[in-house]
Parts: C-alpha cells; sequence; structure tokens
C-alpha cells in the first residue's frame, strides 16, 4: 500500500449512476431474485423475491446505500442481478470486477460518517463524493493495483482458513453419530445456571483496548466493541449471554469462549455444572428458539429468567443427556468445515 501513489476522484467520475427502481416490496412475491435495500448485512440482500423484468438491476456494480438507519452511506459490490430498492444508487464502470470493487467499497465506507437518518445520501451527495485511491503512472485510476492487492489478501485470507478448519477437524475427529429418537425434558434454567448482569453501563467512558464489550445485539455474537479494563468485573470464557432487552435482540444466547465485559442489558450465564463447549452451543439455541415471546417492551428480567424452562435431551436417568448434545452438535460443526473446505479448495 505504501508503494503506489493516490490520488483523489469524484464518485461521478468513476462511475456512471443508476437509480434502483423497486418502491413497495410488499407487493413482490416470494422467489428466487435477490432483493437488495437499505442493509449493510448478507451483502445488502433482504430477501428473495419473483417480480417484473422492469424491475431488474444488472449486476457487475457497486450499489451505494443511500438511505436506512444504520446502514446509510455503504457501499457493497452485487455479481448477480438483482431487484433494489428506491434507496439504493448503483454505479457502473466496465472495469469494474468483484475483486477491484471490494478495494473501492472499503475505502467509499471510511467517508459514510457525515451522513445519517436525517442527513441522506442523494444523487448529488453521492457523485460528489471524493474516494482516494490508487492512481497509476500517468494519474489515472489504478485499477491493476486494486485487483491484485484484493487478489492477494483473499489468497491469504483462504491459506488461513484452511490451516485453522483443518485443525477444527482433527479436533472433531472423534465426534459419534446420535440416535434420531431420543426422549425429551423441560428443564429450568436456573436449575442449569448462576445468572450475573453486566456491570458496563457507560459506554462513552469505555477505551479502546482487546476485551470484547457483549452488548444486547442480534448479530455478531453480541460483539459491540472492543475495550480495555476498566477496573470493572470482567467475566471470564465458557459461558453463555443472555440478552434481556434491546431491538431486535432481546432472548438470543450466544456461547462465549473467550474473557468479557457485559454491559447492563446482558446477563452471564455461568453453568453451575462442568457443561462442554458445544452442549452450551446446544443449549445457547434451545433458548434462542424461544426469544420470539420477548420484544423491547416485554424484557426478559429476572423473574422471567428464573421461570425460563427449555427442552433438551434425556439421558436414562431422566438427566440431560450431555453426551448426545455434545456429538450432535459436534457433527454439525463437522459438517459445516467439510463444505467450507471444499469451497475454499
Amino acid at each position: 500500500m505504501t508503494d503506489v501513489d493516490w490520488g483523489n476522484f469524484f464518485v461521478k467520475d468513476i462511475f456512471e449512476i443508476e437509480k434502483c427502481k423497486c418502491s413497495k416490496v410488499a407487493t413482490l412475491s416470494e422467489g428466487n431474485i435477490p432483493y437488495v435495500g437499505a442493509t449493510n448485512r448478507n451483502n445488502g440482500v433482504l430477501g428473495f423475491v419473483h417480480g417484473d423484468a422492469k424491475l431488474i438491476t444488472k449486476g457487475k456494480c457497486i450499489a451505494f446505500i443511500c438511505d436506512g438507519e444504520g446502514s446509510i452511506g455503504y457501499s457493497i459490490y452485487k455479481e448477480e442481478d438483482f431487484i433494489g430498492s428506491t434507496t439504493i444508487k448503483v454505479g457502473r464502470n466496465s472495469k469494474l470486477n468483484k475483486y477491484n470493487a471490494k478495494f473501492i467499497t472499503t475505502i467509499a465506507d471510511t467517508v459514510r460518517s457525515k451522513y445519517n437518518f436525517g442527513f441522506k445520501r442523494n444523487e448529488e451527495h453521492l457523485k460528489k463524493e471524493i474516494l482516494q485511491l490508487p492512481i497509476d503512472d500517468n494519474g489515472k485510476l489504478n485499477w491493476h493495483f486494486m485487483e491484485e492487492y484484493i487478489k492477494e489478501r483473499v489468497q491469504k485470507q483462504c491459506t488461513d482458513m484452511k490451516i485453522y478448519y483443518r485443525q477444527r477437524l482433527l479436533a472433531l475427529k472423534n465426534c459419534q453419530q446420535v440416535e434420531e429418537s431420543i426422549e425429551w425434558g423441560e428443564f429450568s434454567l436456573k436449575d442449569l445456571f448462576i445468572f450475573e448482569r453486566g456491570n458496563q453501563n457507560n459506554m462513552a467512558l469505555c477505551k479502546s483496548g482487546d476485551i470484547p464489550l457483549i452488548s444486547a445485539k442480534k448479530v455478531d455474537n453480541g460483539v459491540k466493541t472492543f475495550i480495555s479494563d476498566n477496573g470493572k468485573k470482567l467475566f471470564d470464557g465458557h459461558i453463555l449471554t443472555l440478552n434481556n432487552d434491546g431491538d431486535g435482540g432481546v432472548g438470543i444466547a450466544y456461547y462465549q469462549a473467550n474473557k468479557i465485559a457485559l454491559d447492563t442489558h446482558v446477563t452471564a450465564l455461568i453453568p453451575k455444572v462442568k457443561i462442554d463447549r458445544s452442549s452450551l452451543l446446544f443449549i445457547s439455541r434451545s433458548i434462542t428458539i424461544q426469544r420470539a415471546k420477548f420484544s423491547h417492551g416485554y424484557s426478559l428480567n429476572n423473574n422471567r429468567m428464573k421461570a425460563q424452562k427449555i427442552i433438551l435431551p434425556l439421558d436414562e436417568e431422566k438427566r440431560p443427556n450431555w453426551s448426545y448434545m455434545k456429538h450432535f452438535m459436534m457433527n454439525i460443526e463437522r459438517q459445516k468445515i467439510e463444505c467450507i473446505l471444499k469451497y475454499l479448495d
């Protein structure tokens, strides 16, 4: 990155800008065409629909998210054709491909802080955005450098992932097949876990560090940011965290492998007995599957947590069947890893 010169470019000087055409997604039936809207998750895809051909936007373009709380200002590359909401503007250039586009979208996302829900990224604002990008000896945009740089990064990431997942496969080599039919029973969370509420109540005072701060998010395993030790209690790894409230995240449980900090909207579930990692993952899903009964106005308070019951497989003595849960989850993990390695290879 330091061996190349850089220049400033208006978005309008790089791309031809188009508008997406779908204003009423509710009128579209379920189908197999990606519907792209105001989200930076899942590469912008909010669902799959069936729509008129005149609504379809051709792929091999960059979709600029121009409106939407929390997502305005993000940019994503779309290889495939899609139907886009009117909150999306599209940038086209014949030299664009999936590699140099990733370079450009990463740079474009660095200028998104000037936008907010009240200050939209309209077409004129978008065209006047300035992107600092590599240039060649003639002062023109260096498409070749951007492509080769991303290819190199992708190759390194693939190599690192293959090393990691092959090691995980070795750790899973002893997983056993489980019975298809098994007896299940009810268990109270309070009989399996000690509840301890988070204590981080002033995020603005937290300094950057390497300790994961878990909040009541519905994505990223609850990780909000990384902070330094501020003297408040930290929670050891190998526990579950349960979101007590939060818009969209209440009722979700996550497995936490490492030492963490918790905000006050999250409760640590500390096992009362020795439970292995895979069984804790199993329990986290058994808890999360009930999250629909909670909402931002109906939180998961201490009394409701104590009353919360989950369904778990039973052993011959009517106790939680830890062996079944362990091998059930290990088999799922092994199958997923084999698919990932096949894709990477």
